[in-house]
């Protein structure tokens, strides 16, 4: 049978298990009854796992954070606590100190969102239209008209090809 782990803070049974990834690193924090309860573990408004662990890049910014959102009045050590903030402007208010706490867990600190695959293929008809468009008006105003004819049916093609696949959905 495993020895059982001991507290971080004393030498007592260990029953409390944190875990936290950080840069891909893992950290652990164990505790007894009695350290959670003094520490606020067992309250989940008032702890806060990076009380106990090496803090992510940013954290530490928390000094030179505005006192407090203007809109909501929510502050720093709010959103340490619970790890959400009080309102949309919360964002902007403490942009410094989350950007590099959110390029340490995403690929990048703009939400790009996703595009599902049939507003992709309607987003690339649309170009290929306007740039046919383009195309002949630029024939038009350069006289050529063989190659405004061939465009102007191209262009017509493609919409009753846009017109049976959006009737067809």
């Amino acid at each position: 049978m495993a020895k059982p782990k001991k507290c971080q803070h004393c030498d007592k049974p260990a029953t409390i298990h944190l875990t936290q990834i950080v840069n891909n690193t893992v950290h652990k924090v164990d505790l007894c009854e009695d350290c959670s309860f003094k520490h606020n573990v067992t309250d989940p408004e008032a702890f806060s796992l990076a009380d106990f662990l090496i803090q992510p890049e940013g954290m530490h910014k928390l000094e030179n954070a505005p006192d407090n959102c203007p809109s909501c009045g929510f502050k720093p050590s709010d959103f340490k606590k619970t790890g959400r903030f009080g309102c949309p402007d919360c964002y902007e208010t403490f942009r410094e100190m989350i950007q590099p706490m959110l390029g340490n867990m995403h690929k990048d600190v703009v939400h790009r969102g996703k595009v599902p695959e049939k507003a992709l293929e309607r987003v690339g008809v649309q170009r290929r239209v306007d740039e046919m468009e383009r195309e002949l008006q630029d024939a038009i105003s350069e006289e050529n008209y063989e190659e405004a004819a061939r465009l102007r049916d191209a262009l017509r093609d493609l919409r009753e090809r846009v017109e049976a696949a959006a009737k067809a959905e």
